[in-house]
């Protein structure tokens, strides 16, 4: 599972210079064409990962509700995120992967519910969401990574 792990914090990392990179405005933008902007695409990977690790294990999340409403899927860029909340997404980048890591090394992952993803895939494991997410995280670089180029 460590190696999992280090894909995501490779992501991570790569997404953390692209947020550190850009101002508030730019991270704000949502360009002509895009529904979503560089920071609505940053929180939602951590959202999610929280979802398909802690939420479908039946455990409590490192994430508000309220950020799980603004930033799930189904969700778009509305109004404008705060630098407070900036700081927030970029401390949780790692600070949730760190205690995933704790967490999985502990054991705590036993009554995982299976969830089919959009994708078709069913996730019936731990391991199995940790490997859907690097997927999933994936894309969505793919996304900020276009995003960069529009503003």
């Amino acid at each position: 599972m460590q190696h999992l792990l280090e894909i995501t914090r490779t992501n991570r990392r790569l997404l953390e210079k692209i947020l550190n990179a850009h101002s508030l405005e730019q991270l704000n933008t949502v360009p002509e064409g895009f529904q979503n902007n560089l920071i609505w695409n940053i929180a939602h990977v951590i959202v999610t990962q929280q979802l398909l690790a802690y939420k479908l294990s039946g455990l409590p999340m490192m994430v508000s509700d309220e950020m799980v409403a603004k930033f799930r899927k189904g969700t778009k860029a509305e109004g404008v995120v705060s630098q407070e909340e900036v700081d927030q997404v970029r401390s949780l980048l790692f600070t949730t992967l760190d205690q995933t890591e704790k967490d999985i090394e502990a054991g705590i992952f036993k009554n995982f519910q299976e969830y089919p993803t959009s994708t078709g895939f069913v996730l019936k494991s731990i391991e199995d969401a940790m490997n859907f997410n690097n997927f999933h995280e994936g894309i969505h670089l793919g996304y900020v990574l276009a995003l960069k180029k529009a503003l």
